[in-house]
């Protein structure tokens, strides 16, 4: 099998790989494309393995992530996600290789992704990261890491935002941000959202 791009030309007609499987997600997934139709102009990436599973990477140029960091000239990655029966074929060395090769020949410093501590099921595994050569460059309360994998060595390893260091906001309340980046948002944010308000705890805005 083969890894393709999904971008404007075939978005309508490719399976995007995303979590939800069954028939109520398909609204999700919609949303998740009209995401990555607005991002595509910002360099978004969206590689995947050609056939309908959960194999594929998501990248886009550091400045334009939705993400709190600074990193300059890197190449972050929002997602690689290889599940299911394709795992343990080499699908994810074979797709990381496909964005290293990319990145570099778009003249990035990198490439940095968001990790944690230990293996947790909405980060990518930093074991298998630090594998291929990725490194810790910092850290954030309670058990984010950054990653980074430096092409040069003279390049600055990226920072995550001292907004993001201390988990708050000047809002009173409960405050959740999100996007559909992620389909999971779409289903989740309006049922924590209704939970939080029969509870009586205070201001949320979504």
């Amino acid at each position: 099998m083969k890894i393709i791009d999904v971008n404007e030309r075939n978005i309508d007609n490719e399976h995007i790989c995303c979590a939800i499987t069954d028939k109520k997600g398909e609204n999700c997934v919609a949303s998740k494309k009209e995401w990555m139709r607005d991002r595509f102009s910002d360099g978004l990436v969206f590689k995947k393995l050609d056939a309908r599973g959960k194999v594929f990477i998501e990248y886009i140029p550091a400045e334009r992530a939705w993400a709190p960091i600074d990193a300059d000239g890197y190449m972050y990655i929002n997602c690689l996600w290889v599940s299911g029966r394709y795992q343990g074929q080499g699908y994810a060395n074979a797709l990381l290789a496909q964005c290293i090769s990319d990145s570099k020949a778009k003249g990035k410093d990198g490439l940095v992704i968001l990790s944690s501590d230990k293996k947790r099921p909405f980060l990518s595994d930093s074991r298998f990261l630090k594998h291929k050569g990725f490194a810790v460059c910092d850290k954030s309360e309670p058990y984010f890491q950054l990653l980074y994998l430096p092409f040069r060595e003279e390049a600055l390893p990226p920072r995550f935002k001292a907004c993001c260091r201390a988990g708050r906001i000047d809002e009173k309340g409960i405050v959740l941000y999100y996007a559909n980046q992620c389909p999971f948002t779409e289903k989740y944010a309006p049922l924590d959202r209704r939970y939080r308000r029969g509870q009586g705890r205070g201001i949320f805005t979504a």
